[in-house]
């Protein structure tokens, strides 16, 4: 039997994150965050801060993340080819996945130094760590700000909002460890402030690693609920039934399924209508691409795995 397919993407994800006004904030932040890392490496240099040297080392690292994913969209415009049918969309997912490495790296590089920095606290110019710090504050708040609006719509722009506001967190931190150390000589307090925040990050990012992962197993993306894609489908003129659904994402705002639908026989002639109206169904529940095989309800399905 011939298949049905849906390549029309007009009403698809009309709350999905606008590729203009994401690369804006993307070239924003990385224009942003690499001027903070080039003043904290002067500053840190100039102090003798491991704990500044550190954060700019992180701060690089969120650099990095936001090149990949602005890379990452840029790829989703090319067109698709014979070797890549699909064209790059995956490798929104891909980046999405080594961010949260990314993260995770950071993470584990933070930890180390600030137990480290406990067994053997340095002298650290609290004041300048202060000030630097509370600089960060602002530039990381405002990157993070650029993306909250589409965060919840593509795993990189959480991803990228993760990043920022983790940072915006951090510099906090900073500050606050920065205060007490010039009034206090405490130095230990900066590593513990430090661990602190690892914990923070940890808690963000590990969400971030289970969502992307999925979607690299071609798993089925969280949001999506096949029970109610079923049933969805089941309310089509003339479906019988449904079983064989597969779904899965494209990239990280675009999802797609293939199902066996069986159809009652005698709307064998109107199945081009009923192609139309299920993918109708399926855009309002974020499926952008649909492949249908029809049966009919006296056929059995002969491949494995039908239910």
């Amino acid at each position: 039997m011939s298949a049905g397919h849906d390549h029309s993407h007009h009403h698809h994800h009309d709350h999905a994150p606008k590729l203009d006004h994401l690369n804006a904030a993307f070239i924003i932040g990385i224009i942003l965050n690499s001027a903070f890392v080039i003043i904290e490496v002067i500053a840190g240099l100039s102090t003798h801060s491991l704990s500044l040297l550190t954060d700019a080392g992180h701060n690089l690292s969120d650099v990095a993340g936001l090149a990949l994913a602005l890379l990452a969209f840029k790829l989703t415009k090319v067109t698709s080819n014979s070797k890549y049918t699909y064209g790059y969309k995956r490798s929104t997912i891909i980046v999405s996945f080594f961010n949260a490495l990314i993260l995770f790296v950071a993470v584990g590089f933070i930890g180390y130094e600030a137990i480290m920095r406990f067994m053997h606290p340095e002298k650290i110019a609290g004041g300048t760590m202060a000030w630097v710090a509370f600089i960060g504050i602002g530039i990381n708040a405002f990157t993070a700000w650029l993306f909250v609006k589409d965060k919840d719509t593509d795993l990189n722009v959480k991803g990228a909002y993760l990043h920022m506001a983790v940072d915006a967190i951090v510099s906090f931190g900073v500050v606050i460890s920065g205060l007490i150390i010039y009034f206090t000589n405490l130095y230990w307090i900066d590593s513990v402030v430090s661990l602190v925040i690892a914990i923070v990050i940890l808690k963000g990012t590990w969400s971030l690693l289970k969502d992307s992962l999925r979607l690299e197993m071609d798993g089925v993306p969280k949001e999506m609920d096949l029970g109610k894609i079923k049933a969805e489908l089941l309310k089509g003129k003339g479906v019988v039934d449904v079983h064989h659904m597969h779904v899965w994402a494209l990239s990280t705002t675009e999802n797609a399924l293939t199902a066996h639908i069986v159809i009652d026989p005698e709307f064998l002639s109107a199945f081009d209508n009923i192609k139309k109206d299920l993918r109708h169904r399926l855009e309002h529940l974020d499926i952008s691409h649909s492949t249908f095989e029809p049966e009919f309800s006296e056929e059995d399905c002969k491949q494995v795995n039908c239910d």
